[in-house]
């Protein structure tokens, strides 16, 4: 019950596997494509960067490795509840962040000049990934967490005697006489012409 074929999760681990790379490695790279959250420096680190979007990423890459290579459904549900929890971070973690950072959000803001791309960033960054991600982790928990994978019910027969048994022989051949030869017992040919006169 606990066993399930590797390919329940696969497609959706190698999603968040991609998705965790785009959130973790985006700070870093986003500038070279003017995509970036302030400070806008490639290869730029903080702690801002840390618990906002490095963590987070490498617990949904990890939670989708968990989810491509598991064969039970423990490890399965781990890495999508790990996915799906991260996702959540990406999304409510800068809204968050100002409880333990005196009262100031962490991790930039959007280093674009207009509004347009300030909102891409926004999404790109942190909203849009984070639902993103809990969307699929959730389609892979409904996909592992179904028990119709491959159990099938017990069905119970109830237990005959050698009395309800008939060989098989038996009923076969009676089955297949023709009827005018198991009914009628066979008789010496005699001659049964008549002469009318």
């Amino acid at each position: 019950m606990l066993q399930m074929r590797r390919s329940r999760g696969a497609f959706s681990g190698f999603l968040l596997m991609l998705l965790g790379l785009w959130g973790a490695l985006i700070p870093f790279v986003g500038p070279y494509f003017d995509y970036a959250y302030t400070p806008d420096k490639a290869w730029t680190y903080n702690t801002g960067r840390l618990w906002l979007e490095l963590l987070p990423g490498a617990a949904v890459f990890l939670g989708g490795f968990l989810l491509t290579v598991a064969r039970g459904r423990h490890t399965a549900l781990f890495g999508a509840l790990l996915a799906a929890a991260a996702g959540a971070w990406f999304t409510l973690g800068t809204v968050l962040s100002p409880l333990w950072n005196h009262h100031v959000p962490m991790g930039g803001s959007p280093a674009s000049s207009t509004v347009y791309m300030q909102i891409m960033e926004q999404l790109g960054f942190f909203t849009a990934l984070g639902v993103v991600i809990v969307f699929v982790a959730a389609a892979a928990l409904g996909r592992i967490s179904a028990v119709a994978s491959g159990i099938r019910e017990i069905e119970e027969y109830p237990e005959t005697t050698s009395a309800d048994t008939v060989p098989v022989e038996t009923v076969r051949t009676e089955e297949t006489r023709p009827v005018h030869t198991r009914l009628l017992p066979r008789r010496k040919s005699e001659d049964t012409t008549q002469t009318v006169g």
